[in-house]
């Protein structure tokens, strides 16, 4: 508690910080806020080109509607870990010479990445609109995945960050991990196209049910296409289930950050 009213007391240089990396992102850009727009259509058009026409998805209506809304929240996802995880090496000037909570580091990572993504989301109103899809009134409830992705993201963002002062490998594995991650989230295919079960070594196995289980961001990514999508609300256990996960990930997150988090003057 002590440790978390001290990270209250330095909400202001959080908020420094996301500022900060806000004009970083975009300054020399010609286009500068307006590829936050552009990057996720860019990827796109390149998705439903792939998956759409070359590798044709059936049963998909609105199949570039289908794809932006599990893209955006992955981008958010993946942008802020790999940033998070090279925080605290990479401001090892600033940590040797001034006290402050580490963590406000990777806090303002995920922070500022949010609000990237928050810019980028009228990209996917304005495809509804022009593709003629549906969006229901449920799609007001949208700050709960939000809310729970933030959580995630700083979670998983606070143990890579910590790994990476100790072993500076981490962040280089953590690229093809993250690759590894985005196909086995269904993002650019339903989770319905993977298969009930599999055959391991002769043992049945529930390849759908345990790719959710041991994937918090399936779970996620589905509370977005349930609001966005599909115009339902998601089912209240599956998503009290995705919140029990979501917060003991962070929890454990910045347990790991803050026993760890003395030492990284001298490991930098």
């Amino acid at each position: 508690m002590k440790s978390l009213l001290e990270l209250w007391h330095y909400r202001e240089l959080i908020r420094n910080l996301v500022v900060r990396d806000l004009k970083v992102r975009y300054r020399s850009s010609v286009l500068g806020v307006a590829w936050s727009w552009l990057n996720p259509l860019l990827m796109m058009v390149v998705y439903t080109i792939v998956f759409s026409i070359i590798f044709k998805q059936p049963d998909i209506h609105h199949y570039p509607v289908f794809l932006i809304s599990g893209l955006l929240p992955w981008n958010f996802f993946n942008d802020s870990v790999l940033q998070a995880t090279n925080s605290i090496v990479g401001s090892a000037h600033l940590i040797k010479k001034v006290y402050f909570p580490r963590e406000v580091l990777p806090i303002s990572i995920a922070i500022s990445n949010l609000i990237n993504f928050l810019i980028s989301l009228p990209i996917f109103f304005l495809l509804v609109v022009l593709s003629g899809a549906d969006l229901t009134w449920w799609a007001l409830l949208l700050p709960i995945p939000i809310i729970l992705e933030l959580a995630f993201t700083v979670g998983i963002g606070l143990i890579f960050a910590t790994l990476n002062v100790f072993y500076r490998d981490t962040r280089h594995i953590l690229q093809v991990v993250m690759l590894a991650w985005f196909f086995l989230t269904p993002i650019f295919y339903p989770i319905n196209s993977v298969p009930q079960e599999k055959y391991l070594l002769g043992q049945p196995i529930a390849v759908q049910l345990w790719l959710r289980r041991l994937n918090p961001m399936a779970s996620i990514i589905a509370s977005y296409r349930d609001l966005l999508y599909r115009g339902v609300p998601t089912g209240w256990d599956f998503l009290l289930r995705t919140a029990a996960t979501v917060f003991l990930v962070l929890i454990i997150g910045y347990a790991v950050f803050y026993r760890y988090s003395p030492s990284f003057g001298e490991e930098i």
